[in-house]
């Protein structure tokens, strides 16, 4: 349940007149109303009636229900409700109260759930690629958060197997002034670490968790893979298993996956199901409701063989989630970078930080959806202007931060309730209505795992701002109090649109 939400309460209101639930939606045009419907036409079937009569009649108990100040059926059959000055301030008065909790749930049915992202091994520096994975998660797991959920995030790195014995075989042909294998990584980092002595994979980890503190993603915990490894044998006892070809196989295609899988080869090693049904199950004896992985585009055929796992061990498939990312290219100069990492000339997350800050770069690499490609712009992103949409909208706070101050001192504070002394302008109603697109967009947003919304609509925010803010004096105006409200209710959102994703909220710039 929202903790305060009137548009949701609205239509709350009219799918009791219905008798089904009601969507509103905001016209394009505000002529034809500040909200509408289309739940006339879907009740025409049922009902035997014309949608225009039905919308007709709904109109008229809105208004008996003085719901609106005004309603007419329009159309086809849409219904379109037309809300009073004293309504829209009412609203922004609770958005007031809300404060930077608006918008926010009180889960009817609360989840611990746990967000594992990232989990690059560490044979080197995090790449912008991966960067998107932690950017990603990490939105998931605070939209999750703002939602009422208990998230955890964690890191899982491996310490053994091939690209680590890679890594180490690197470091250590550099420390003997030979050039790495051909098969190898090379680049400056393991010229440092060859300089280091001892084990090069602490120091590595070390810079990878410096990195992404830098980058606003704190993990909760790090797990070693050959930790998890050790507890294997509980695990497999647990599956529904049969044994082929001298290889003991996990019977997951029973459970939903393309195909089964193997657990134990024929040399009695482990295969890497083992460690995923190992892992899968630690996860759960945390007592964790919902496990969600972050994982690149490659990783397509995980989906079936984790959720296989989770409904072997008991729980219900669709309580962990496997959410594939797409790749990430920069673009400079108007070229496509190419890059590798074991070439050496791979992009790493803190080259394009220095280059292009942090927020620039959370901004950017969540402002899309997860299932699409990023060509990332880094010219446009390193640009301090309003062509840059996170400057954009960082200036839209900034702005408000100095008119509050600027009103502060004259003696004149945005009051926690908003009164209007004029009838409202169209700017100042539109504002308010954007104001409360927010509850229901980033509970959308949690629902769906999609954060790409959130500085979409943060840049429509600052579009209405501005818009309103050009048109409309603020400070000695007709309606101070009023548009002081307005202001502040405007900059809650704002930081908090912002703060999900990561990025900061001048007060300055």
């Amino acid at each position: 349940m929202a903790v305060h939400d009137p548009v949701s309460d609205l239509a709350l209101s009219l799918s009791e007149i219905a008798g089904v639930p009601v969507v509103l939606e905001r016209p394009g045009d505000p002529d034809h109303g500040d909200y509408a419907t289309n739940v006339a036409l879907r009740l025409a079937p049922t009902q035997g009636r014309a949608p225009r009569e039905i919308a007709a009649d709904l109109a008229a108990e809105a208004l008996r229900g003085e719901l609106a100040e005004a309603a007419e059926p329009a159309g086809p059959g849409f219904l379109n409700l037309h809300m009073s000055d004293a309504w829209l301030t009412e609203a922004l008065s609770g958005v007031l109260t809300a404060a930077g909790d608006f918008g926010a749930r009180t889960a009817s049915d609360p989840e611990r759930i746990q967000v594992e992202m990232v989990s690059a091994n560490p044979t080197g520096p995090l790449t912008v690629a991966t960067a998107r994975n932690a950017a990603y998660g990490d939105s998931v797991a605070r939209v999750l958060a703002f939602a009422g959920h208990d998230v955890e995030r964690e890191y899982y790195y491996n310490d053994a197997g091939t690209q680590m014995e890679r890594f180490y075989a690197s470091v250590e042909a550099v420390r003997r002034g030979e050039e790495p294998p051909k098969d190898g990584y090379r680049g400056e980092y393991i010229a440092e670490l060859a300089r280091q002595p001892g084990d090069p994979v602490p120091p590595m980890l070390a810079r990878i968790e410096q990195t992404l503190e830098r980058f606003r993603v704190h993990f909760d915990t790090w797990v070693l893979q050959s930790d998890v490894e050790s507890e294997i044998p509980e695990a497999i006892a647990l599956l529904e298993t049969f044994e082929q070809d001298d290889a003991v196989w996990a019977r997951t295609s029973a459970h939903g996956d393309d195909k089964d899988r193997v657990l134990i080869r024929s040399d009695g090693t482990p295969g890497y199901f083992a460690a995923d049904a190992a892992y899968v199950r630690r996860k759960y004896a945390r007592e964790f409701d919902r496990l969600i992985y972050v994982l690149g585009a490659d990783h397509h055929g995980y989906v079936g063989r984790l959720q296989a796992l989770a409904e072997m061990l008991g729980h219900p498939r669709d309580s962990l989630e496997v959410l594939i990312y797409q790749l990430v290219h920069l673009v400079e100069g108007g070229m496509t970078k190419k890059m590798s990492k074991r070439r050496g000339d791979v992009a790493f997350l803190d080259d394009l930080l220095d280059t292009i800050g942090v927020d620039a770069a959370r901004w950017y690499l969540v402002s899309r959806g997860h299932d699409q490609t990023i060509e990332l712009d880094v010219d446009l992103a390193k640009q301090r202007n309003q062509k840059n949409p996170v400057y954009y909208v960082q200036y839209a706070h900034a702005r408000i931060a100095g008119i509050l101050r600027n009103a502060a001192e004259t003696g004149v504070a945005a009051a926690g309730l908003a009164t209007s002394a004029t009838a409202l302008a169209r700017e100042e109603r539109d504002l308010v209505k954007r104001l409360l697109e927010f509850p229901a967009l980033v509970g959308e947003a949690a629902d769906r795992r999609g954060p790409h919304s959130i500085p979409n609509y943060a840049i429509r925010v600052a579009d209405d701002f501005h818009r309103f803010y050009h048109e409309h004096r603020v400070l000695d105006s007709e309606n101070e109090a009023f548009r002081l409200a307005l202001c502040l209710a405007t900059q809650h959102v704002v930081a908090r649109c912002l703060d999900l994703i990561g990025v900061e909220a001048p007060d300055r710039m």
